[in-house]
């Protein structure tokens, strides 16, 4: 029998990754990309468009799993530079603090958060961007809203799994 040699060691496989989701809440680091004026007041917030595993189009925040030994704020900047791309140049900080944590669960309802997958456990950051935000992999779009146009119910309904309940923290948090 000959050993399989993983270059990325703290990734799983899709059936180990399947096995974990079905034992254990798995850790997610979720980002609000935002856009701030020279007085640090934000200005816009960005909004992916995604094709979800159900292959609805659907609005979607920055979002990924946390790597086995790997730092949140590594997770972080993977992730917003996997879907705004390398010249987005998000500010985060060296010990980045969430706003808030999310839980999402397969059961509907336990909280405003869902995913039919798992039990995940998110921390939610609002990251300040600077930089040419270039949608990349499976991210088909950015749009930027301002805070008013991403409170309108419409652009909330498009979020799914609560990441519009999210979204509406976050704005509360920044207090916009």
């Amino acid at each position: 029998m000959s050993e399989v040699v993983r270059s990325d060691a703290g990734w799983l496989s899709r059936e180990e990754m399947d096995a974990a989701r079905e034992r254990l809440p798995i850790v997610y680091v979720d980002a609000v990309p935002v856009q701030v004026d020279a007085q640090g007041v934000v200005t816009a917030v960005g909004l992916l468009l995604r094709i979800g595993g159900d292959g609805q189009v659907k609005r979607a925040l920055v979002s990924g799993r946390v790597r086995y030994h790997e730092r949140v704020r590594s997770a972080l900047l993977r992730h917003l530079e996997k879907d705004l791309g390398p010249l987005a140049l998000p500010r985060v900080p060296p010990a980045p603090q969430p706003f808030t944590v999310a839980e999402y669960f397969p059961t509907p309802g336990v909280t405003p958060f869902h995913d039919p997958r798992q039990h995940a456990v998110s921390l939610a950051y609002v990251v300040p961007v600077e930089g040419d935000c270039v949608p990349q992999q499976d991210a088909l779009e950015l749009t930027w809203f301002t805070p008013d146009e991403a409170r309108d119910p419409g652009v909330l309904a498009e979020l799914a799994g609560g990441q519009g309940t999210l979204l509406l923290q976050a704005l509360a948090h920044l207090g916009v």
